[in-house]
Order: C-alpha cells, then structure tokens, then sequence
C-alpha cells in the first residue's frame, strides 16, 4: 500500500485557538484520542460536559444526560428536562452583543439585499409564532416549509419549534408527487411556501403546486404565502393567508418560547432511500442541536466570529444546519437565491469575496466543473477572508480536492472534510488540530465509536474495504423513522446486533486516517476486490478529456460485476472514439485489466441532486433499463433520459 503524506498541518496557533482544543481542555483530557475515548467508557459525563461547555439552555434541568434502558437502539437524552432550540438560537442572546451582530446576510438572484441583525430575526421569528398560534397550530403539530432560500425560510424554521410545532422542510424543487406524499405522511397542519422564485433566471411557481395537492393532503389547513414574484394562482379565503397578514401583530399576541420535555420531536426531514419510500428522519429538541454544535463548532471549529455561506436547498441538511448551526454559535448566515454559477458562472466565489465569507461549504461536482473551465482566474477574486472550506455529501477525487487546496486555499486552508447523513449529521470529520491528508477524515465525531467493519462485524484491517457502522448511538440520532419503527430496526440495526449500520463504504489507512468510498449500493467488488467509484472516476478525470464521471457496477456473466463509466466530456473534445480508448486505457493502467471497463457513455449531463451530489443508483437504473425510483431530489431529471439514450 503507497503511504499517503498529510498535505495541511496546522500551527501552534491554530491548534490553540481551536474550538477541539478548548473543549479537550475542559474535559480534562489529555488529547483528542482520550476525548473519543471518554465519550464513549464514560458518555454520561461527556454529555454533560457537552452540554455545559456548549452553554446548552433548559428551562427545567435534566436528571440523566443519556439513558438507553429501552435498549441501544433506542436512547433518551436531557431525562426529565425542559428546553427549545430557540431557546437556544435566539433567547439566550437576549442582554449580549450578539443581539446587535448581523445574523442573516441574504442576496436576491436579481441583486436585491437584506440584512438582519440577531434582533430583528428574533422579532421576525416571535411574530410569526404569534401568528401561527392565532391560527391555532401548537404543540405537536407539523408546519411544512416549501420554500427556497428566502429570509422567510430562516424565520419559519425557527418560529415553528418555538411554538413546540415540528417543522418539515420540502425540497423547493419538488413536484406535485413529491410534496402531496410527505405533506399525507407527515398529516401536515400547515405548510408556508412562496408565489414564485428565481431560478437560474426564470421564474419558478411554489403556490400552484401547493394548490394542486391540497386537496390530497386532508389535514392541511393553512397555506401562509410569502410574496416573492406575483404568479397566477387560485386563492381560498380561510386556507390561503397573506405571509404579511400572519405577521401583523395584534393585542395579545403570544410570542413566547413553549417548555418542551427535552426530547420532544422539533424537525422532521425526509432523506430518500435507494429503495421504498422517503424515510422521515425525526429530530429533537435536546438532541439535534448539542450535536451542530458538536460537529460544526468542535470538531468543525466554527466560530462566532465566523460568516458561513454553504450553498443549497432548505429541504436538505444543509439549509437546518446554517440556520441552526449558525444561530446556536452567535454566527452570521451568507444566503444567497438560485444556483452558485448563475447570474455569472463565478457567483459562488465573487459573492465569496464581496460577503467576506470565512466558512464556504464546496461540493466536489462544484470544485471540478471549474477545474474544466480554462479561463478560471482566482485571482480576480479576494478571498483573503476565507480560512476554512468544509465539504459533505459527495466523496473527492484527489484532484478536485488539490486543485481546491492549491488554487482556491493557496496551499494553506483546512478543507474539513465531514460526513454522515441526515439521521445524525456527522459520522466522520476532519479537524483543525491535526494534519489533513487529501479526501481525508481525521477520526470519528466523539460519541459515534464508529468504525470500518468487515463482512464479518469486525473491525477491518489497514488499507481494507469495509462498511461504515456506529458501535453507539450519538446524541442527536434520529428517534427512529416517522410512524415507521420496523423499517428503522431493518434498515439500520439489523446487520449486527447494537451496531448502526450506516451503509456508506470505507477504509482507513495505516496511519488512521478515514476514506469514505461511496455509497454500499455505489461500490463495485471486481475480481474479489472492493473499490469505490471514486477510485475509479479519479482516473478517468485524469485524462482531463472528460469534466464529470460517474462510475457504476451492472451484472456480468463472466465476472459477475462489471465496471460502466459515464462520463461528460470536456468542451472542444469531439473524437469520442479516440476519448473512449484513452479513458479505458486509463482505468486498466490505475486498476489493473480486470478493471476494464465493459462500456463508457457520454452524456451531456449527469443525474445529480441540488447538494451536486452524483445519483449513481440512477445512471446505474436507467442503463439497465429499469425503475430508477424516487427521483424527486434531482435538479437535473432530465439527464436520466440523457443517460438511457447513450449520447452526447
């Protein structure tokens, strides 16, 4: 096995003034390993520790920080306690200076601007609870958000547990389809959406969709419409209510923060499956946010000082993790509308630099399309700001990762790279105290105890393929699926017994340093190996001839798997026979000739969700000829037909 060096090593400097080391030091711990240690010999002294270091807020104190009586599967956190994340994000602020800062940067694709400081979200947030309560919606009841990245989505996903209501983001591109069959599973109360948006340019309807599916959803009761760009539609007086009717005040308006018991459900998102239904990931008020602050203030060294702009969609992880994320830290959220290459294909990074962001989410898929793009001229851009990227979702290749490190960082960023899912957030992180190797995760979150497990549930050696499991449950772990407990047993517990399994590949090098390689269903094992697709798609992007690949396994009767590459091709590439010997030449060369791939598409565009994230079960589905599944999270879903007719 080739030794990889670590690429970024941090200075005394960083390494004193990280969050990780501060958090080390009150736990009285002599260093980060004896901190993954601890959490998981002692966790009810580590989550007590959590919970105070991070000045988590309750307004009844909890007995017992983590009980799992009820089996592992199955934990409490905060027993006996009372608290709300708004508590958390906006009320203790009340008194401090963060009240004054500015909490929420947003920037409209036509070039319109808003900012809130923390004391006017605060206000726009106590009146929309007022008003959510006057149309009687409360405790327990579930308040969809079908809205893209508009300050009102802030607002409605903070208002809403603030009343003890749980809040259901939906994707806003979601079709009819989409959205009716969450809205019936969640029984949705409510749902607050927009007239229309832009996008890319166009301008794209939110109310008529809602207006379709409303007659199929029964419990819903309320749509509360922002005003964006006026759009044709119906209008129900009762049902329908103006955003700006809801937030006028009115004498005797209840604006308060509900006590909840610790645990109760706040946020309730949908992650689509590879089969089935979407699963409704259900979150709490104790448990979701101590574990933000754990992954992205600790272990992911966001500051308050910082300002965050991670492009992408309210009805992902991503856009409850800034608004939560950055609100429960004292941060400042940079959000803009639309797309990071639209108006202008450098938006991302010239609103980098005219925002001063310091904390820049980037997809892989993103970093490689400018890669592909010759004219990229960093140095048109001040990005002196910046001092940390982060990345989830997507696994890297170790060009795009370098070419970010170099081109982008000048050599001398942290990229932090982070993964896990919408069931518990983070699984794997970098830190900022130790070296970073490309495409690396320093260790596990502490409290995960997770680990590369072998076909047979043990702990698999250096350099071996294995599947990525939690030996422990974290706080902040989903409390099973929504109304669905059979299916969270067999999906995620039943392979070995106490053990999350988590379903992403992975391996860990000799020096302990974490790889994670695709998806369980993504990753390919030919002639008795595993490999990730990323493997794979490293090589072929290589050759520079292609700008995206997309690496996929189908059933051989020889070899009984065999490797396709999609790929989409570089601009000014016109000899796709020529392209297509050199990028199978390629593989064979990296890989080894039982590698070879059986057949390589060219397609002008890859299935990919908003996060950019490649849909490999997709290509894989529509190359074969069969039911692709939900497709509801594409941006693009008209690459599938691309893919299925095999051109470019």
């Amino acid at each position: 096995m080739t030794k990889i060096e670590a690429i970024w090593r941090p200075t005394p400097e960083v390494i004193a003034q990280a969050n990780l080391t501060r958090f080390i030091q009150a736990s009285g711990q002599p260093d980060h390993q004896s901190l993954l240690d601890w959490s998981v010999t002692e966790p009810e002294a580590f989550y007590r520790r959590l919970l105070d270091f991070i000045d988590y807020r309750f307004f009844k104190p909890f007995t017992q920080a983590y009980d799992i009586s009820r089996g592992p599967e199955w934990p409490r956190w905060c027993v006996g306690g009372e608290t709300n994340i708004v508590l958390n994000c906006l009320d203790k602020w009340q008194g401090t200076a963060t009240m004054q800062k500015p909490a929420l940067e947003w920037i409209g694709e036509d070039g319109s601007e808003l900012t809130w400081s923390y004391a006017e979200l605060d206000r726009q947030v106590r009146l929309l609870a007022a008003g959510l309560r006057r149309l009687g919606i409360g405790p327990g009841d579930v308040v969809a958000i079908y809205l893209p990245n508009l300050p009102e989505a802030a607002v409605a996903l903070l208002a809403v547990p603030k009343i003890g209501g749980i809040v259901l983001p939906l994707f806003s591109g979601f079709g009819e389809d989409a959205v009716a069959s969450r809205l019936i599973d969640a029984e949705a109360k409510a749902i607050i959406t927009v007239d229309g948006s832009y996008r890319r340019g166009r301008v794209v309807a939110a109310k008529p969709i809602v207006d379709a599916v409303r007659p199929r959803v029964p419990s819903l009761e309320h749509v509360i419409v922002c005003h964006r760009i006026a759009v044709e539609g119906e209008w129900t007086e009762g049902v329908d209510h103006r955003w700006d009717d809801v937030m006028a005040s009115q004498p005797g308006d209840d604006d308060s923060t509900a006590a909840l018991e610790a645990d109760s459900p706040y946020l309730l998102i949908y992650t689509s499956g590879t089969t089935g239904k979407p699963k409704g990931v259900v979150h709490t008020h104790c448990g979701f946010p101590p574990k933000l602050v754990l992954d992205l203030g600790i272990c992911m060294d966001f500051k308050p000082s910082d300002r965050i702009m991670w492009m992408s969609d309210m009805g992902w992880l991503v856009g409850p993790l800034l608004v939560y994320g950055a609100t429960l830290m004292g941060g400042t959220i940079v959000l803009p509308e639309g797309t990071p290459d639209y108006p202008t294909a450098d938006r991302l990074w010239r609103l980098a630099a005219e925002k001063q962001v310091t904390y820049l989410g980037v997809a892989p898929t993103m970093a490689r399309s400018f890669m592909a793009e010759p004219k990229f001229d960093v140095s048109r851009y001040d990005l002196t700001a910046l001092r940390i990227f982060v990345s989830t979702g997507e696994a890297w290749t170790p060009e795009a990762w370098t070419w970010l490190f170099d081109t982008i960082g000048g050599g001398k960023l942290p990229v932090i790279n982070f993964s896990g899912g919408t069931e518990m957030c983070g699984i794997l992180s970098s830190v900022v105290t130790e070296p970073i190797k490309a495409c690396s995760f320093t260790a596990p979150v502490p409290g995960t105890w997770a680990a590369v497990f072998n076909e047979h549930g043990e702990e698999a050696g250096a350099g071996e393929v294995g599947e990525l499991v939690m030996r422990r449950a974290p706080i902040g772990l989903t409390q099973g699926l929504w109304r669905d407990q059979a299916r969270y047993i067999d999906g995620y517990w039943s392979t070995w017994t106490g053990v999350w399994h988590h379903g992403d590949f992975a391996r860990r090098d000799v020096d302990g340093f974490y790889y994670i390689l695709g998806r369980s269903d993504d990753t390919l094992k030919i002639a008795g190996k595993r490999t990730g697709p990323s493997e794979i798609e490293a090589l072929l992007l290589e050759t520079n001839l292609v700008r995206e690949a997309a690496a996929i396994g189908v059933p051989d009767p020889i070899k009984g798997t065999a490797i396709v590459c999609a790929c989409v091709l570089r601009g000014g590439v016109n000899d796709i026979g020529t392209a297509r010997d050199i990028l199978v030449a390629a593989v064979v060369k990296g890989l080894g000739t039982p590698f070879r791939p059986k057949d390589v598409l060219f397609c002008a565009d890859l299935p990919k969700t908003r996060n950019m994230k490649i849909m490999r079960r997709v290509i894989r589905a529509a190359y074969l000829g069969l039911d692709a599944g939900d497709l509801s999270s594409l941006v693009n879903p008209e690459a599938v037909e691309g893919v299925r007719n095999r051109h470019v």
